[in-house]
């Protein structure tokens, strides 16, 4: 599956080109919509058909007040220059999408009706349309609909590539790209996890799953050491005790923590899980530590 895109930054070869989308933007005939919405949505896929991403420019909604109307002013996204947010800063090694673009949209309800309707300002494009919007930043954002798949997947476990595989079954226009689906998972943990750091987490994880666990302290507020089993591991544990494999990763995380894993054999030749541990280093002290801990229940 592709992840490149044509990112169709400003250069030379764009200058002189005008590109007309009069003939998808019929202005000969009137669109009327039930809904701001459903214009949106409209727009967006008829924009991504011919290879290029609108985006709202201005909005305004009516509310009683003299002078305010509803209107939506939609424009393509390399409208406009670009403004470097520090002026100080030169970059030569980047480029921009902002390339002036003319071409816009005027959305607004009609008169005496619920309905709405679009006008076409400016039809002209200053650029080459892309030639695939796959990867695209833009186009390929997840909707809140796919946020709550991508949600519900990975509480069931599922692999990031099999959830990329649902959305673009359930959606041929997707642009979504393996990228998206991993920062997509990482935002729904986050809001799981709150303003919890990752060591809180794990312990209100723990006591949730009914873990058995210990640790210990170093200064008072940082975990030295960490053991922990589950409730049917401990009941494999006594009934299958002969034979342990135990070895420690030297992958650490983000804490510098290793982990030591201790793998049970049961007597038909299948491993299970027995118990883990975080350990602050692989020294004598620390294995000794898991070790006594594990020798309890065992």
């Amino acid at each position: 599956m592709s992840e490149e895109v044509e990112m169709n930054v400003k250069n030379e070869e764009d200058v002189g080109v005008k590109v007309d989308c009069s003939d998808a933007f019929n202005t000969s005939e009137i669109f009327l919509f039930g809904s701001r919405d459903e214009v949106l949505q409209w727009t967006r896929l008829l924009a991504h058909d011919i290879g290029f991403v609108v985006v709202i420019i201005r909005l305004d909604t009516n509310t009683g007040v003299r002078g305010r109307a509803s209107f939506l002013l939609i424009a393509c996204e390399r409208s406009g220059e670009y403004r470097p947010t520090k002026h100080n800063l030169v970059r030569t090694c980047t480029g921009s999408r902002k390339c002036g673009c003319p071409f816009k949209l005027r959305v607004k309800p009609v008169l005496g009706g619920d309905n709405w309707m679009v006008k076409l300002i400016c039809e002209i494009h200053n650029h080459e349309m892309a030639k695939s919007l796959v990867g695209h930043p833009y186009a390929g954002r997840l909707t809140k609909d796919e946020k709550i798949v991508v949600a519900d997947m990975t509480k069931s476990m599922v692999k990031p590539r099999n959830i990329l595989l649902t959305l673009k079954e359930n959606n041929d226009n997707n642009y979504t790209t393996i990228k998206q689906i991993y920062n997509a998972r990482h935002a729904y943990r986050s809001s799981i996890k709150g303003s919890n750091t990752e060591m809180q987490q794990l312990m209100m994880l723990l006591n949730r799953d009914q873990y058995i666990h210990w640790h210990r302290l170093k200064d008072d507020n940082v975990v030295h050491d960490l053991f922990w089993s589950h409730l049917d591991a401990i009941k494999l544990t006594n009934s299958c005790n002969l034979v342990f494999l135990i070895d420690s990763t030297y992958k650490t995380n983000r804490y510098k923590l290793l982990l030591l894993d201790i793998v049970g054999v049961t007597p038909i030749g299948m491993t299970f899980s027995t118990g883990f541990a975080y350990m602050e280093g692989e020294h004598l002290n620390n294995v000794v530590w898991a070790l006594e801990w594990f020798r309890v229940f065992s």
